[in-house]
C-alpha cells in the first residue's frame, strides 16, 4: 500500500496531462501512487496517460461528474493515508510531496498541508508571480476570507481528515462525497472551509513555491456572475452549519470575492463588468477594501482604463513603448 495518493482529474487535457504526469513520476519521496481519473474525455487524454505504462498511474474512467466528482471518485479509489490533488494542467515541483509528507508525519494535528505556488502561463513559462499565503495560525475565517491554500493543486491532506467531511447526499449509493459535486466552482474553498467548521483538524502551509499554478488566459473568461453566485451557495449551504460566523464575517469576504472577481474581469479585458464587481465590493464592506488600499486602488484604476479606453489598451501600450525603445 503506498503511502500516499495524488488525485489527477482530467478532462480533455491531451495538451497538458503528460507534462502534468512527469512532473509527479518525477517526485523525489517515492512512495505513492497516481490515480488519473478520466471525467468522460473525447480527445487522446485515455491514450496518453496508458502510453505511460508505469505501474504507478492508475487510470479510473467514468462518464462527466465535473471537477468535484472526479477527485471524489479519486479519493474512493486512493490506498493512501495522505491524499494530494494535482489539476491536470499544473505541475509540483520535484520535493513537493515529500515536503508535505514530512509536515504531516511531525504534525498530527495537521489535516490538510498546503503549499505556495508559482504562476506559470499556457506554456509552462514563469509568470513572475505567486501565491505566497499565510502558513500558521490558520482559522476558518482567515479561509473564508482568503484562501490560503490558494488552488486546487496545492493541497495534501490526511484520508482521515478527509473521512472526517465525507457526507452521502440521498440518492448517491455508490461511495461518499468529500468536495460538494453540487458546485461546479467553489468546490475548493468549500472543502476547506468545511473542514475548519465541523472538526477538529487544522489546516498548515509549508515554505516553498511547491505547486506551478498554470494561468490560460480562456479560464478566466467565465462569467462572474455566475462565479459569485456559486459562492453565495457556499454561504448559504455553510451558514446552517455555523450561523454566527457568516453573520459575523460574510460582509468583509463578499466584499473581498467581488474584489477578487473584479481582478479576473480586468484579466480578461472586462473593464464594465470589474467596475460592477467593485460597486458590489464598496457596497459589501469598505472598511475590508480599505486594509489593503494599494490592491483595492490598482483594480480599480484598471478598471477604469479598461472601461474608458477598451481591452486593447494593454496591448496598444505595449507596442508603443517597444516602438519608442526602438
Amino acid at each position: 500500500m503506498p503511502k500516499a495518493s495524488i488525485i489527477v482529474p482530467a478532462y480533455n487535457v491531451a495538451e497538458t496531462i503528460s507534462e502534468t504526469l512527469r512532473s509527479l513520476l518525477a517526485q523525489s519521496f517515492i512512495d505513492f501512487e497516481i490515480v488519473v481519473v478520466d471525467d468522460g474525455s473525447s480527445d487522446r487524454t485515455v491514450a496518453i496517460v496508458r502510453s505511460f505504462g508505469d505501474k504507478r498511474v492508475r487510470l479510473v474512467q467514468q462518464p462527466n461528474r465535473g471537477l468535484a466528482g472526479a477527485r471524489n471518485t479519486g479519493i474512493y479509489h486512493a490506498k493512501g493515508d495522505y491524499i494530494g490533488f494535482c489539476d491536470s494542467d499544473d505541475l509540483w515541483r520535484p520535493t513537493k510531496l515529500a515536503t508535505h509528507v514530512r509536515h504531516l508525519d511531525a504534525n498530527p494535528q495537521v489535516g490538510l498541508s498546503f503549499s505556495g505556488s508559482e504562476l506559470i502561463d499556457a506554456n509552462g513559462a514563469p509568470l513572475g508571480l505567486a501565491q505566497r499565503p499565510r502558513l500558521k495560525r490558520i482559522t476558518a475565517k482567515h479561509v473564508f476570507l482568503f484562501n490560503p491554500v490558494g488552488n486546487g493543486s496545492s493541497a495534501v491532506m490526511r484520508r482521515d481528515a478527509l473521512d472526517a467531511i465525507a457526507f452521502r447526499p440521498s440518492g448517491q449509493a455508490a461511495r461518499d462525497w468529500f468536495f460538494d459535486e453540487r458546485f461546479r466552482q467553489s468546490e475548493d474553498i468549500e472543502c476547506w472551509l468545511r473542514l475548519c467548521l465541523t472538526t477538529d483538524w487544522t489546516i498548515e502551509g509549508v515554505p516553498g513555491l511547491l505547486t506551478r499554478y498554470r494561468i490560460v488566459a480562456g479560464a478566466l473568461s467565465a462569467a462572474t456572475d455566475r462565479q459569485f453566485a456559486s459562492w453565495e451557495r457556499l454561504v448559504d449551504k455553510l451558514s446552517a452549519i455555523s450561523p454566527g460566523f457568516f453573520h459575523s464575517h460574510a460582509p468583509a469576504a463578499r466584499a473581498l470575492q467581488n474584489r477578487y472577481l473584479a481582478r479576473r474581469a480586468i484579466s480578461s479585458g472586462k473593464g464594465a463588468e470589474a467596475l460592477t464587481r467593485l460597486r458590489s465590493a464598496w457596497a459589501a464592506s469598505p472598511a475590508a477594501l480599505l486594509r489593503d488600499p494599494i490592491k483595492t486602488g490598482t483594480t480599480t484604476g484598471a478598471a477604469l482604463v479598461l472601461s474608458a479606453l477598451g481591452p486593447n489598451i494593454l496591448q496598444r501600450i505595449a507596442r508603443a513603448s517597444g516602438r519608442r525603445l526602438a
